[in-house]
């Protein structure tokens, strides 16, 4: 990125004085010049906020005033399930028809139906 020289600097205050004039120049300046302090302030908060909550000891723990209550017995685990003997045959699936290896027969309706041999040809127009 290039460097904003001192040539660089003039032709953009004269620009800026062209634009903006003789009277409204010096304040458009003092508007810049608080965003940049309002700027640099609320990064000087953030960068504190930070810091403290990072460098903050741990809070010191609270102590009881009451007595614990009392914890419930654990329940017995439950009962192991006796395994399914695999005695019994496993079923075949029915098998399923391939309807997808003949495509629908769909009749011919561009032309009408085909003509048969006892029936007469229709008359054309």
């Amino acid at each position: 990125m290039p460097n904003i020289g001192p040539v660089e600097l003039i032709i953009i205050l004269v620009i800026a004085l062209l634009i903006l004039g003789p009277g409204k120049l010096p304040d458009v300046g003092a508007a810049i010049g608080k965003s940049i302090r309002e700027f640099r302030k609320a990064t000087t908060d953030v960068q504190d906020t930070v810091t403290a909550a990072t460098t903050a000891a741990p809070a010191a723990p609270v102590a009881q005033t009451t007595a614990p209550a009392p914890v419930a017995p654990a329940a017995p685990p439950p009962a192991p399930v006796a395994a399914v003997p695999a005695t019994a045959e496993p079923v075949a699936a029915a098998p399923v028809p391939n309807t997808l290896s003949e495509p629908p027969a769909v009749p011919n309706t561009i032309s009408g139906p085909a003509p048969t041999a006892d029936a007469p040809n229709p008359p054309q127009a």
